[in-house]
């Protein structure tokens, strides 16, 4: 194991295979139980406990915006943690055993009704987003602790993205619904379902755990990180602020795509059965996408992938409704916009890892502490702050074009619908290269000098590229007014 104390990576070099995929295989269980959370929570609480849709809609609102910020506290939590097991081990080991029990109560009915039965919904729930993320920061956080090699670390990026996706895009969104038929259906179904996850999220996460190094990087307790420097890292760490920007405004574009897919096929291509053809073709999309990730960074460099990643979800969502208004019913065509659309968005998945683990390195170049889980739980803030707003925007949208379920829409909600799903997240995806192209600074020829010197290894002379002028540029201001 080649450890370097001083900068807090586990291996300067290739990561053994062992630990490389043992990790990735983690996110598979992690994304069944998140991806069940998300795809089909709220229809469980609607139609088979019966909850009020609006109470769940303002609840899940709530929820996520709390959840966002608990993912700060625990980013701090997780960077002050010392123990002998490191940092990252032992908050994987609590968050995965009690988030799985959690996540069971959540798919448990007890007979309640009225108020109690809203009490428990939201005390589940809540308790199941804090609880996930007791887990969920420390395993993303691990990435830039394991290696500092470029090349390595875009595959280390890679692989845990295609196994969450094989969980969450593939199995849930692909084949939820039959799997919860095939259990039983109804109640029976999502309860047998749950323990099945449950089980398999235990046991993926477990594997993951026995073989991950237990290093603990040497910090004095004066350096232990407070709620308000946390505020202090994102002042202090400007292509932190940029990245986080550049993912929120790319989520948003996704998040608005999954959240308005199944409207979208119901009442504007009035054919259900479309959603499967798009999500299990945009899922595989998705796999190939990240697969190919490393191979296009090496071939064409990151910005150019991440230029693909923004270039192709328009492309596909152009096409998709283009065929929405002339062939609605055309599946085949619907199939290959997804698969464009989803493409880009796998693409996106490996930049954006790749870029936070950058971030990490370069905060210890700027500052000289490295805050693992800080940055990652940002990433995951993002996630849940787009998912809550776009869950209220969709909602708000429909309310004021007369939406009506169950029925044939007007073509006011049509169109609503349409540019919700299309339009927006073109113009959402746009902005994140936008930011991306004026303001991240992060090349590749930068981040070795980074790295070089975080690791206390000599640089190899190279001419400053114009990113990395910049960047010492803004450094050296940084630096006249601390």
């Amino acid at each position: 194991m080649d450890t370097n104390k001083k900068s807090g990576v586990v291996y300067q070099g290739k990561v053994p295979g062992r630990v490389k995929y043992t990790f990735a295989f983690g996110a598979l269980g992690k994304d069944l139980i998140y991806g069940m959370i998300a795809t089909f929570s709220m229809i469980y609480f609607t139609d088979i406990v019966q909850v009020s849709p609006a109470y769940i809609g303002t609840m899940f609102f709530v929820a996520k915006l709390w959840d966002a910020f608990n993912d700060l506290i625990m980013g701090m939590i997780v960077d002050n943690t010392r123990s002998r097991w490191g940092k990252f081990v032992p908050w994987l080991v609590i968050g995965t055993v009690i988030n799985a029990f959690v996540f069971i109560a959540v798919f448990t009915d007890l007979n309640l009704s009225g108020t109690a039965l809203c009490v428990y919904v939201t005390a589940v729930y809540i308790l199941w987003g804090m609880t996930y993320t007791i887990m969920d920061i420390p395993y993303w956080s691990i990435i830039p602790n394991l290696t500092s090699d470029p090349n390595e670390r875009e595959k280390l990026s890679v692989m845990p993205r295609i196994f969450a996706s094989i969980g969450n895009s593939l199995i849930i969104a692909g084949f939820g619904v039959q799997i919860i038929k095939g259990f039983g259906g109804g109640y029976v179904g999502y309860h047998r379902f749950a323990l099945f996850i449950a089980a398999a999220f235990i046991f993926t996460i477990g594997v993951c755990v026995v073989n991950l190094p237990k290093v603990q990087q040497e910090t004095d307790k004066k350096d232990r990180l407070k709620f308000k420097d946390i505020f202090t890292v994102i002042k202090k760490n400007d292509q932190l602020r940029w990245a986080v920007l550049l993912i929120l405004l790319y989520n948003v574009g996704t998040q608005f795509i999954m959240g308005v897919a199944t409207y979208y096929f119901n009442y504007v291509c009035n054919n259900a059965s479309m959603l499967s053809a798009f999500m299990i073709s945009a899922s595989v999309a998705e796999l190939v996408g990240l697969v190919l990730f490393p191979k296009v960074t090496k071939m064409l460099s990151r910005k150019n992938a991440f230029f693909l990643s923004c270039a192709l979800p328009p492309i596909g969502l152009i096409l998709l409704l283009i065929v929405g208004i002339v062939c609605p019913t055309n599946i085949v065509l619907t199939a290959i916009a997804g698969i464009i659309v989803k493409l880009g968005t796998g693409l996106e998945l490996g930049c954006a890892t790749v870029f936070l683990a950058d971030v990490v390195d370069y905060g210890e170049y700027t500052m000289g502490k490295r805050n693992e889980g800080v940055v990652f739980s940002l990433q995951t803030l993002t996630v849940k702050f787009t998912s809550a707003l776009t869950a209220l925007s969709i909602g708000y949208v429909l309310e004021l074009t007369d939406y009506v379920p169950n029925t044939v829409q007007s073509l006011a909600t049509q169109n609503s619908i349409r540019v919700l799903m299309c339009l927006v997240p073109i113009i959402g995806i746009a902005l994140a290269y936008v930011v991306f192209k004026k303001r991240y600074r992060l090349d590749e020829d930068f981040m070795k000098k980074v790295v070089a010197k975080i690791t206390g290894a000599e640089p190899v002379e190279q001419p400053e590229s114009e990113n990395e002028t910049k960047a010492m540029q803004k450094l050296q201001v940084q630096n006249s007014l601390s």
